[in-house]
């Protein structure tokens, strides 16, 4: 016999129906949380660079064409990573006009065909193209075309298959949990909330 857990502390929107968790959605949720608590020190790292190049440019009238790529990339980094999180919380935006009418029950066999169809080729699709350009810009030792920019271009270019590996991740828990809510899957507890050593901002 199971019992479906109420996991509504863990940061999803109280309007929306919880979700069971299996022991694998658990495990993946409370790897992403970790990883989304210590991403979260980024934008911190991202407003430090901004200050930074904002005070070298009008006191001291030297700007510096390293700072604003580090900007860029710092955000798209917190931007990327933050996929897997919103997932992974049900904080994305979603177009719920007629999706709040709805019975939990049909809300999960929505979410079931959404991720099948949509969420999950979309993510195949975007690994697949996304591997090979990494590993262009690592072959060909692409920099910054900028004078003075930075160097080692294809970690940035990394982070797009590496969050989308995490959005995978964050994707299968959610389509376990959706089964499990469906199918009567076996339930376990939900993961470890998060530490709050990150940064709120």
């Amino acid at each position: 016999m199971t019992e479906t857990v109420d996991i509504e502390e863990l940061a999803e929107p109280r309007h929306r129906a919880a979700l069971p968790h299996t022991r694998v959605s658990a495990a993946i949720d409370a790897f992403l949380l970790r990883l989304g608590d210590l991403a979260s020190w980024l934008w911190l790292a991202l407003l430090t660079v901004i200050v930074a190049n904002v005070t070298l440019r009008y006191a001291f009238g030297a700007g510096r064409i390293e700072f604003e790529e580090l900007q860029w990339h710092l955000y798209s980094a917190g931007f990327l990573v933050g996929l897997s999180y919103c997932v992974q919380s049900d904080s994305h935006i979603r177009v719920d006009v007629l999706r709040d009418h709805l019975s939990p029950r049909m809300q999960s066999w929505i979410e079931l065909y959404g991720i099948l169809l949509l969420l999950l080729p979309f993510i195949a699709l975007v690994l697949f193209f996304s591997f090979p350009y990494v590993v262009e810009s690592l072959w060909v030792g692409e920099v910054s075309p900028s004078p003075g920019g930075l160097p080692y271009r294809w970690a940035m270019k990394a982070c797009i298959p590496a969050a989308f590996v995490l959005l995978a991740l964050a994707t299968i828990s959610r389509l376990l949990r959706v089964a499990s809510h469906l199918f009567g899957a076996p339930v376990a507890q939900p993961p470890v909330p998060p530490s709050n050593g990150g940064v709120d901002l």
